[in-house]
């Protein structure tokens, strides 16, 4: 689904934030992007939604229906926009409207996407429904504490049904509880075939999960696979 072939890339004076990447993420698969902050766990992720561009190397996406996008440079606006509708994107700051509702945040996604207003109230609320926060509809985000901020956000990602989420530092502002929680709902989106993609440098959270990490750090892959035991069922947080 999503392959990188010695990646680099090098921002504004001189500094390789990612250097020869090169990995590739199943259809499916539950991905933890572990590393200091700074280490470039960030760029990978804007390189695959592509907010940004390798400077060597290639990046390509396949999804179902056999839609394929390389490297940024090398398509347009219009389908860089189509490929971002298969990803479910999740910041650690929320990136919520303040000025909008629960509802209107998520509904936006799908208006972009020229859904109807039918499509758009039933889909709002399966998604708010999946993170529990369907009550919550007609609130504003600052009527929400942290983690019901980034539960809506997770709810905005999931609206166009994507083939994956990637999620950066999701839980970087949040309490221990609201932590688990979101972790929580990361694991029943996978469970329901949803691949994820979760940049984090919070060991402690992650330390019981058997899923696979990628280790990254000063911009250099140094570590890939999957801690110790193998091949037992992921720990559901209670």
């Amino acid at each position: 689904m999503i392959q990188f072939s010695n990646v680099t890339k090098v921002y504004q004076g001189g500094w390789t934030a990612l250097e020869d990447a090169h990995f590739d993420v199943q259809r499916g698969e539950f991905v933890l992007l572990t590393g200091a902050s700074g280490a470039g766990k960030s760029t990978i992720l804007r390189l695959i939604y592509m907010d940004e561009a390798p400077d060597s190397g290639d990046v390509s996406l396949s999804f179902q229906g056999n839609l394929a996008y390389h490297s940024a440079e090398k398509i347009s606006g219009g389908r860089r926009q189509q490929l971002r509708r298969r990803l479910g994107i999740v910041f650690q700051d929320f990136k919520l409207l303040a000025d909008r509702t629960v509802y209107e945040n998520v509904a936006l996604a799908l208006r972009v996407a020229d859904e109807t207003e039918t499509r758009i109230k039933h889909r709002v609320y399966e998604v708010l429904n999946l993170v529990k926060l369907g009550a919550q509809a007609r609130r504003f985000p600052h009527e929400l504490s942290g983690g019901e901020q980034q539960r809506v956000a997770i709810a905005r990602a999931m609206a166009n049904e994507p083939d994956i989420v990637l999620a950066d530092e999701p839980t970087g502002n949040l309490d221990p509880a609201s932590s688990h929680e979101i972790l929580r709902i990361f694991q029943d989106i996978h469970a329901a075939g949803t691949a994820v993609m979760m940049a984090t440098h919070d060991y402690p959270l992650i330390d019981a999960l058997p899923y696979r990490r990628i280790l990254v750090e000063q911009g250099r892959i140094i570590g890939d696979g999957y801690p110790e035991p193998l091949n037992e069922p992921p720990v559901f947080l209670a």
